[in-house]
């Protein structure tokens, strides 16, 4: 079972009889992303397998990739990266005791699975912090700027 969508949110009722197929993508202007964020160049495409992980439970494991821009370390130029990354997610009921950040609350007893915020974050997590626009780039001058 397949479920092509653009990452909204996703009908989990199905996954008691098997797990389904994650293939969309995450559009740039979306309104999950923030001021502040480092947001794709366009779509991040999101890919993997979403499954059952027990009562109230479901995991996501997969990849997202896409590219970004970001300032270089050295000389504060735009530069563009590619983002690529696996992924592993757990979403779990509201209900359950959870201290772990990195498990995704649902509310209980929902219908749908909405993967958004797991890969804003996950997103933010892997695009590069400090790249530089080319391996020879000597940065800005300490004295005059340039």
């Amino acid at each position: 079972l397949a479920a092509a969508f653009r990452l909204i949110p996703t009908d989990i009722r199905s996954l008691d009889d098997q797990a389904i197929t994650v293939n969309g993508a995450l559009s740039a202007d979306d309104p999950i992303w923030i001021e502040g964020d480092f947001r794709p160049e366009s779509a991040v495409r999101a890919t993997g397998r979403l499954s059952i992980a027990g009562p109230g439970r479901y995991y996501w494991s997969g990849a997202i990739e896409g590219t970004a821009t970001v300032p270089c370390r050295r000389c504060l130029t735009d530069t563009t990266v590619k983002v690529a990354e696996n992924v592993h997610v757990l979403f779990a009921d509201a209900g359950d005791e959870f201290d772990d950040p990195e498990v995704y609350e649902i509310a209980a007893k929902a219908r749908t699975l909405d993967l958004r915020p797991a890969v804003r974050e996950q997103w933010l997590l892997a695009v590069p912090r400090f790249p530089v626009c080319r391996e020879d780039c000597k940065g800005l001058c300490p004295s005059c700027g340039a």
